[in-house]
């Protein structure tokens, strides 16, 4: 055999061979796709929609696909963007909890703490109108029970000497009066003068027992008694022994605590769903007693410091059992705002938009603007954005909205340059330049028509979220008007779907669709 002819030979065995190595590969790959059970076939743009048998979507004419056994469904959805599919193992991983969207029932129980705090009208603050110096404490710091005209402590003050003199020598004379069967007003006014001594040794800090006292034994005291006015609890003392002091220093402060405040601690307009004089209960854990209290007809304040509403309570205080600064279990019944509610941590708070999530369908979660109303315990209603029986995310919610994020189309670049040229027009007026201005405005025209184009290259159907191109948009038969603006569908249902129910569909996605037929960006 020459060389050629052998030449020949080696390369044509190679090509048998390899042929013969491409058929065994595809028939091992046919025969392993086809050893795949086919679970069932799914609309990739509803994933609600599942057909046992092959064949094309109702809703948008699209063809249905397999999924098999063992693939993950999601990954055959062709979501819309912001719309996110999870699967069940990842669910899991983070966390995530479901709830059907339930009317708010007539009455709902609401639970929070209060704080004991003692009633300002029932507090007593003793101070020393004079200079004086402390000769005698008592054994009463706070927190001590006192009683009525109990003896707290004495001082000496020379201040009281003259007054003493004085109120004694205005009794002398009245009494003389009387003893020679005058009365003591008719002339010289003598009652009257005893009358005024007493007011200013009151006013001085004398307490009236020992005013009696003064006039009983007709003796000039040294040491003024300091006593107490009720019986209530010593909230400060501000005074030591052999303590000088100045005037206008306040000694004691004393509480009637015989009746108290209970502030309780309400967020949103749980306060103000309860009207003066409705009976709450109070639990002292500490002391296994349960108590009743009324509602305050004072207003609730806000307390900056909590970010709370501190609703005032009144209630009695039998053998003093409640002492201020005590904390207290309050819980009390009102009236559920009506309309549907979710649990407060299902809504998002982006700063422009509040959401939630809702699983449209198996593994599928979609966001959703919602205007929620008031807030009742760890609850919110909802206004618009959702209706009964929708399905919520309540926990996990952060995860898949990061996701949600990454699904969500970034700013085209076209439209990059419109901001930069803005910014930099902006700075070439304020050089004052006329042609970096013309330049600008320029510029700005041609970024605007640039955005215009961008905007109307592909749109939505706001019914089912299918991307829609320029070129379906403009031979679409199927289109509604709604409030002055222009809608396209991919189907004859969808559009019946939406002319069925606009509001429901003419969300934050129907406005940018909408925008984007209007012409976004027109100068």
């Amino acid at each position: 055999m020459n060389k050629p002819a052998a030449v020949g030979s080696v390369l044509v065995l190679g090509l048998a061979a390899f042929v013969a190595g491409r058929y065994t590969s595809g028939s091992n790959t046919v025969q392993h796709s086809s050893s795949k059970r086919i679970l069932y076939y799914v609309d990739p743009m509803h994933p609600a929609y599942h057909s046992d048998k092959p064949g094309i979507a109702p809703d948008c004419g699209m063809a249905l696909e397999p999924v098999y056994e063992g693939e993950d469904p999601t990954a055959r959805l062709q979501l819309p963007a912001g719309v996110v599919a999870l699967s069940p193992e990842k669910q899991q991983l983070i966390g995530t909890r479901v709830e059907t969207v339930a009317k708010s029932s007539g009455s709902r129980t609401l639970r929070t703490t209060g704080r004991v705090e003692a009633d300002d009208n029932r507090v007593y603050r003793l101070t020393a109108v004079t200079d004086g110096r402390v000769q005698s404490l008592g054994d009463n710091p706070a927190g001590t029970l006192v009683k009525k005209d109990e003896v707290l402590a004495s001082f000496y003050s020379k201040e009281f000497r003259n007054a003493e003199q004085a109120y004694l020598g205005s009794l002398t004379s009245v009494e003389r009066l009387r003893n020679v069967g005058r009365d003591p007003d008719e002339k010289g006014g003598g009652d009257a003068n005893l009358r005024i001594n007493e007011e200013q040794l009151r006013a001085l800090g004398m307490g009236d027992p020992q005013i009696k006292e003064l006039g009983r034994t007709k003796q000039i005291t040294r040491d003024i008694e300091v006593t107490s006015p009720v019986d209530g609890v010593v909230l400060e003392r501000n005074i030591s022994r052999e303590q000088r002091f100045e005037g206008h220093v306040e000694l004691y402060r004393i509480a009637d605590l015989s009746k108290v405040w209970i502030l309780a601690d309400l967020l949103g307009d749980d306060a103000y769903l309860l009207r003066p004089g409705a009976r709450v209960r109070v639990n002292v854990r500490e002391l296994s007693r349960t108590i009743t209290a009324t509602v305050s007809s004072a207003p609730p304040l806000f307390d900056p410091v909590s970010r709370t509403l501190k609703l005032r309570l009144e209630a009695d205080n039998p053998g003093f059992l409640l002492r201020p600064d005590m904390f207290v279990d309050v819980e009390f019944n009102s009236i559920a705002p009506a309309g549907v509610s979710v649990p407060a941590e299902a809504v998002l708070d982006s700063g422009m938009h509040k959401i939630v999530y809702v699983e449209t369908s198996d593994n599928v979660f979609e966001p959703r603007t919602v205007e929620v109303g008031a807030a009742f315990g760890n609850r919110m209603t909802v206004k618009k954005g959702l209706e009964e029986g929708d399905r919520v995310v309540t926990a996990g919610n952060f995860m898949i909205d990061s996701e949600s994020r990454m699904r969500t189309p970034a700013m085209t670049p076209t439209m990059k340059p419109a901001s930069t040229n803005a910014m930099m027009g902006g700075r070439m007026r304020t050089d004052s330049s006329d042609m970096a201005a013309d330049a600008a405005k320029a510029t700005l025209k041609t970024a605007a028509a640039t955005t215009r184009e961008a905007a109307t290259e592909s749109t939505v159907d706001p019914a089912c979220g299918m991307p829609l191109s320029a070129a379906d948009v403009k031979s679409s038969k199927y289109t509604a008007s709604y409030r002055g603006h222009k809608f396209v569908f991919c189907s004859a249902n969808c559009k019946k779907k939406f002319e069925a129910n606009p509001e429901k569909y003419t969300g934050e996605k129907a406005q940018t669709t909408s925008s984007a037929q209007a012409g976004i960006g027109a100068p």
